[in-house]
């Protein structure tokens, strides 16, 4: 039986919210072909073997007999007090919602070791954790953006009046996003310039960028979702999310407040839910994306414009599929078997030698040494 390690939580403002994913796709798997071990990444940093099995637990997870702190040792999973392996893992999927889970160090530490993942690598990884670079990416493809600039927190420190004239240009009302966050957390609406500083404030208080973006009052919200087996791009229908607030909270999203709700397949004209489906195929083969990715995208007067991509969205998004329980492990437990699969040997490294040398002339200034 292949051992899947499930890793979640992480340093990172949607920790919680990777806690729940993680702990769905554990006892998710539990009845499938692989054997399945929880990996936690505390807010503080280290690794964690979990035994724990339900959201509960997590609220105090400092039970040294629940949470035993590991380390990689190539595929092993190794007991920091005892040196002793664990467990050896055979494949990798990461739950790990925004922070250094979502942004690619998660996967460039997998990559390192060797473990194979059914989860997006490290460079597209770190390309949509930003908000920026995924609007240059989405622009690169021929995929329509909303209008926006970034802003650091050292411009805004120096040259705050720089900023407020760009965003004047943009027209107010805009929407402020701390650049690497998600779940909606710090966005803000800024109907002038009082607000805008208020909501840059918040988002510095979170990040060192932000994007400034123009803001639609009349919008709609679609998620369309994608994976890839041997190759082969599966995509969803397109889901229309409802808010009742200027923007999708936090709160509509995780907290059952407000008026959050969904409708799958959303009700759009055939060629408009077409065009965002092959957005969202476009992005994946652009980028050879791995594991399931859903795209955002907003609705105004009859324009898709892309929002962004998440690497590891809410439940992976299995729902989007319109996968039943048994169907949504069935797609986890293929996703993983492929990852295997594919995961070949490194391709060869070059040996220059030069180490070997007794003597060693550099060619720019070189001395002998």
């Amino acid at each position: 039986m292949k051992t899947l390690a499930v890793f979640f939580g992480g340093k990172s403002n949607e920790h919680d919210i990777s806690v729940i994913t993680g702990m769905f796709c554990c006892n998710l798997l539990q009845r499938s072909e692989l054997r399945v071990v929880p990996v936690y990444l505390p807010k503080e940093g280290g690794m964690r073997l979990c035994r724990a099995c339900s959201v509960e637990e997590f609220r105090d997870p400092r039970d040294g007999k629940k949470f035993l702190p590991v380390y990689l040792d190539g595929r092993d999973l190794v007991l920091c007090k005892r040196h002793k392996r664990a467990e050896k893992l055979d494949c990798a999927l990461n739950c790990c919602h925004g922070g250094a889970g979502e942004d690619g160090t998660l996967s460039a530490l997998l990559r390192w070791h060797g473990v194979p993942f059914a989860s997006p690598d490290a460079a597209v990884s770190s390309v949509f954790i930003n908000k920026e670079f995924s609007q240059i990416a989405a622009r690169g493809l021929g995929i329509p953006v909303a209008r926006s600039f970034a802003v650091s927190e050292r411009e805004w420190r120096e040259e705050s009046g720089k900023v407020h004239k760009r965003a004047e240009e943009l027209g107010f009302p805009v929407i402020v996003k701390p650049s690497r966050l998600g779940s909606s957390i710090g966005i803000k609406v800024a109907k002038d310039g009082a607000e805008l500083a208020e909501a840059l404030t918040l988002a510095f208080r979170l990040d060192d960028g932000a994007l400034i973006e123009e803001y639609f009052a009349q919008k709609r919200d679609i998620n369309c979702a994608a994976y890839a087996v041997a190759g082969k791009v599966t995509v969803s229908e397109c889901e229309e999310v409802f808010s009742s607030e200027e923007i999708l909270t936090f709160s509509e999203k995780y907290e059952g407040t407000g008026m959050r709700s969904g409708q799958q397949p959303a009700d759009l004209p055939p060629e408009l839910s077409d065009e965002i489906r092959e957005y969202t195929r476009r992005i994946y083969e652009g980028f050879h994306v791995r594991g399931i990715v859903r795209a955002d995208f907003l609705i105004v007067d009859g324009k898709a414009y892309f929002n962004e991509l998440n690497t590891v969205p809410g439940s992976l998004a299995c729902y989007l599929f319109g996968e039943s329980l048994v169907g949504a492990r069935e797609l986890l437990v293929t996703l993983a078997r492929d990852a295997m699969n594919g995961f070949g040997a490194e391709k060869e490294i070059v040996s220059t030698g030069i180490l070997n040398d007794r003597v060693f002339t550099g060619t720019k200034r070189g001395k002998r040494m």
